[in-house]
């Protein structure tokens, strides 16, 4: 076959938007800002959740590992996207890309679980307000952040192995801005029909399901909330789920339109956007949905900026 190279190649070039340049240095500003407000306002609710005893409650215990699940899932991906847009330099090394494809399936199927774990406390929260502190002990909040963190990896791993068994074409040239898994099968010189059923298998066990049970939790939580006679009362319920909901949107909204549809009829160019979307923007806009108008949050972030070091 010609144009084939069934042997392993020693790198990958990430084209992105190398065919517009002027795209590519306002992308660069604009994913520098968004990436130091990520480490910024994730740090914080870390930090802040962590320090003060207040916040030591189930809905700041999953927001810190979604906070720190959202630091490791950018610091996995934008440093590399930054070094190649900032010049002609497009490349990532063989092993970066493995290495890419893997973190970023595994943190992104991770985040998926636990945003469904959050919708369940949620749920209890709303739904069973007198059995809460009974039902979200301590040790079923471990025992639910280490499902969302270990049931990912495994999986991963194998769809990984998969994706690099593939005889790749030989300009090895990944239309997108980081190692993505429908990406990398487009460029591979042989029947890829068992990858896509398999990527297809892992997308309805990584977003559908999860997705749909984050729905029929909420389905619970607007009837609950319906019940409530108190107008104060509806809105309180309804600004404790808001944060949670808005986020959920936005990720798997970005999300399936990658995953689900891989060869649906978007443009390159804007699925290009939608992996900048959820890789970059989101993990930027989470600190700011759950802790804008957070008044306990900013209290407590008050009193950590005003601490006496000494």
């Amino acid at each position: 076959m010609k144009g084939t190279n069934f042997s392993t190649p020693a790198g990958f070039i990430l084209l992105g938007f190398s065919d517009q340049p002027h795209l590519e240095m306002v992308l660069l500003l604009v994913v520098s800002i968004l990436y130091i407000l990520t480490l910024m306002g994730n740090t914080a609710i870390i930090l802040v959740s962590y320090f003060n005893p207040k916040l030591h409650t189930p809905m700041y215990f999953f927001l810190s590992n979604l906070s720190f699940l959202d630091l490791c899932f950018t610091t996995s991906i934008v440093p590399q996207m930054l070094w190649n847009l900032k010049g002609p330099e497009k490349t990532i090394s063989y092993t970066g890309c493995v290495i890419q494809l893997y973190v970023s399936l595994a943190l992104g199927s991770t985040e998926c679980v636990l945003l469904t774990v959050m919708a369940y406390d949620r749920f209890n929260a709303i739904c069973r307000p007198l059995h809460y502190g009974v039902i979200m002990h301590p040790k079923l909040l471990q025992q639910l952040a280490a499902l969302a963190w270990i049931s990912s990896f495994v999986p991963s791993a194998i769809q990984t192995i998969l994706v690099f068994q593939l005889p790749l074409c030989s300009h090895h040239r990944v239309d997108d801005f980081t190692c993505e898994e429908p990406a990398l099968i487009k460029i591979a010189c042989a029947d890829t029909t068992f990858l896509e059923n398999e990527l297809s298998i892992a997308s309805v066990l990584y977003v559908v399901l999860p997705l749909g049970l984050i729905l029929v939790s909420y389905g619970y939580i607007v009837r609950s909330v319906l019940r409530i006679k108190s107008a104060e009362g509806r809105r309180k319920a309804f600004g404790t789920c808001g944060s949670h909901l808005i986020v959920v949107v936005l990720f798997f909204g970005t999300i399936t339109s990658v995953y689900i549809q891989p060869k649906s009829k978007y443009t390159q160019n804007r699925s290009k956007f939608l992996t900048l979307f959820y890789t970059v923007v989101t993990p930027s806009l989470n600190p700011l949905i759950y802790t804008l108008r957070n008044k306990e949050f900013k209290w407590a972030l008050r009193r950590l900026l005003a601490r006496d070091p000494s």
